[in-house]
């Protein structure tokens, strides 16, 4: 009796460090590779901490700030102007849309999943004082409209770039996208180019939707 006695309370005590002691699948994030990402070329993509933490929003991409001479490029590979309305998907801090409003007075949309993201984005475009040419929400790019585009900004996975293809190649003909870092697949870019920053190097995208066939 004795012997089946310690038994059982080793099994307690078995369960108890099995159920504890290993990492909670919860916590982390996994992205999918980049094909070029092994030569270094491509920035390192790191999930935010905290981002599926209780109470927050899981991230299909996390934050990683664009380089201004990158988002300059962008601007200038969709030959933005003062009459185009720009959306950009995953917009984080702000920094394309209040870009493209103070250099050329465009009229811009945000949308990012992050609030805190969205509060940074409002703070910065106070700062630039072109709150009355952006606006930025708090929501998901899978399910926001974003068809009044005339150039929609990129800079998220290839896994997600893929799936929002469908719906960009359904956007009104002409409409120009254009992506950092990351293609379309088999959506061959009408051009390309790639920037070094700091060491580092960026690529940049360029579509345009075709003609409904």
């Amino acid at each position: 009796m004795k012997f089946l006695r310690f038994s059982y309370i080793g099994l307690i005590v078995t369960a108890i460090f099995a159920g504890g002691c290993g990492p909670d699948p919860s916590r982390f994030e996994t992205k999918s590779a980049v094909s070029n990402a092994a030569t270094g070329a491509v920035p390192a993509v790191e999930a935010t901490p905290g981002a599926s933490a209780a109470g927050e929003p899981k991230l299909d991409v996390p934050y990683v700030p664009t380089p201004t001479a990158v988002v300059d490029a962008m601007l200038a590979m969709a030959k933005v102007k003062g009459d185009d309305v720009l959306y950009d998907l995953g917009s984080g801090d702000g920094r394309i849309p209040i870009t493209a409003a103070t250099k050329f007075g465009t009229r811009g949309v945000g949308i990012d999943l992050n609030p805190v993201r969205i509060e940074e984005a409002n703070e910065n475009a106070k700062k630039a004082n072109v709150t009355d040419k952006v606006r930025f929400i708090e929501g998901d790019i899978f399910k926001e409209d974003f068809n009044e585009a005339t150039v929609v900004t990129l800079y998220l996975l290839p896994d997600v770039n893929l799936k929002l293809k469908p719906t960009i190649q359904s956007m009104k003909p002409g409409t120009r996208v254009v992506s950092h870092n990351y293609d379309m697949g088999d959506w061959d870019p009408e051009d390309s180019r790639k920037i070094t920053v700091d060491g580092t190097i960026h690529y940049v995208y360029f579509w345009r939707v075709p003609e409904k066939k």
